[in-house]
């Protein structure tokens, strides 16, 4: 396979790193303050912080924007899967990054789905304005009372009554709910519990400001709040919207479900990889700084090992994303399942143990918020259970693999 990137995914890489440079490293520290500050002086920490929207229109500027969704006439500067790749490999350093390039998750996962499965009248009122950055979404499937890690379990209720579906249920997990930018939920649910198993659910567009809807708390990560983007518990209690606001139509939920989670998922490696090479950078600085025993730390044997097994491991997983990515351009999103599923355990299980090892490189500084590693290693560790836990993907990958044989 030829992964090399066109000559427009190199320029926008040089620009990208020279961005992050010059408006993003400097200001990781400012941004968490700005949070802390929302909430001491303010009384809130769910507030936008003014340096990442002051930082969107310099993105902008640069063709920085919009660069995940490919083959949209809305949004024509979007990528191929492949030269997406390193670009939001490079976002995912730091991680509010994304949101200065409108490449955050949930609304990249939100935007593709609208435009693939929405009605135009849907596009313009809500795909537009998120491809603007002017809004945030938010997408609700997962349920505390089911387990969620299989799609077909979703038991909140959309009903059909005359012109309107009316919602019932409750939701968890739901990140970006708490942001007041939010003002769309994608929300998965049954409309049919006597079809087939996968025809029971489905997909409806609803305003966040709709009545009936409480968010009941944000849920933090490891004592992470993750505000001003956070996830959030909810409660949908007779909840009206028009039926025009269904997606491509009952009992097709499972479907869009697959085909949202295939790029979601892949972007999620994408920036994994971000995260570990952040770290082994963090790590090999460290290292090389400090003396214990009478020389470098980097010198001894147990470190070298462990810097040694880092790259290797980065850069099979990297490799493996990349071979996903081509296949997603050039046969489609099933077609790459296994890959898809197979990145899915890869990524995030790397990134966890370079991230373990820096933290150890750090000694008791690296469990403490004066360094990236701990947030880092919060946020990383969900990955093995958002979008489907390890568990999932491997039966998936086995029963592929088992197939070959029968």
């Amino acid at each position: 396979m030829n992964f090399d990137y066109s000559d427009r995914c190199q320029q926008l890489q040089a620009r990208l790193l020279a961005f992050m440079d010059e408006h993003v490293y400097p200001n990781e520290k400012a941004f968490q303050e700005e949070v802390d500050r929302n909430g001491t002086e303010r009384g809130n920490r769910w507030i936008p912080t003014e340096l990442v929207e002051r930082l969107k229109p310099l993105a902008q500027a640069q063709g920085l924007w919009n660069l995940f969704l490919p083959q949209s006439t809305r949004a024509p500067e979007g990528l191929s899967n492949l030269d997406y790749a390193p670009l939001c490999e490079i976002m995912g350093k730091v991680w509010w990054a994304p949101e200065v390039f409108n490449c955050s998750a949930p609304d990249t996962g939100n935007m593709e789905t609208l435009e693939r499965y929405a009605s135009e009248d849907i596009k313009q009122a809500w795909l537009e304005p998120l491809l603007r950055g002017e809004i945030r979404s938010a997408f609700a499937m997962t349920e505390p009372d089911v387990a969620s890690s299989d799609a077909t379990n979703i038991a909140t209720r959309i009903e059909r009554q005359g012109d309107e579906y009316v919602i019932n249920g409750h939701k968890w997990w739901i990140s970006g709910a708490g942001d007041p930018r939010c003002k769309i939920f994608i929300v998965m649910g049954k409309t049919d519990p006597d079809a087939p198993r996968h025809a029971q659910q489905s997909m409806i567009v609803v305003p966040a400001d709709t009545p009936g809807i409480t968010i009941k708390r944000p849920l933090p990560v490891f004592g992470y709040d993750d505000a001003p983007h956070g996830h959030c518990e909810i409660l949908f209690e007779n909840v009206r919207v028009p039926a025009a606001n269904l997606l491509l139509g009952e009992g097709r939920g499972f479907e869009i479900a697959q085909g949202r989670l295939g790029p979601g998922r892949i972007h999620h490696c994408m920036r994994a990889i971000g995260v570990a090479e952040r770290a082994l950078e963090l790590m090999c600085r460290r290292l090389e700084s400090r003396v214990a025993f009478g020389r470098k730390i980097s010198e001894q044997g147990v470190w070298r090992e462990r810097i040694a097994e880092s790259r290797i491991r980065i850069d099979t997983a990297r490799l493996l994303t990349l071979k996903t990515a081509s296949l997603m351009d050039t046969v489609g999103n099933k077609h790459a399942k296994a890959e898809i599923a197979m990145i899915k355990v890869l990524a995030p299980n790397v990134t966890q143990q370079v991230l373990d090892w820096a933290i150890q490189a750090y000694g008791a500084a690296g469990v403490s918020n004066d360094f990236p590693l701990a947030n880092q290693w919060a946020g990383n560790r969900t990955l093995r259970l958002a979008d489907g836990p390890d568990e999932v993907h491997r039966n998936a990958i086995a029963k592929l693999e088992l197939a070959r044989y029968v």
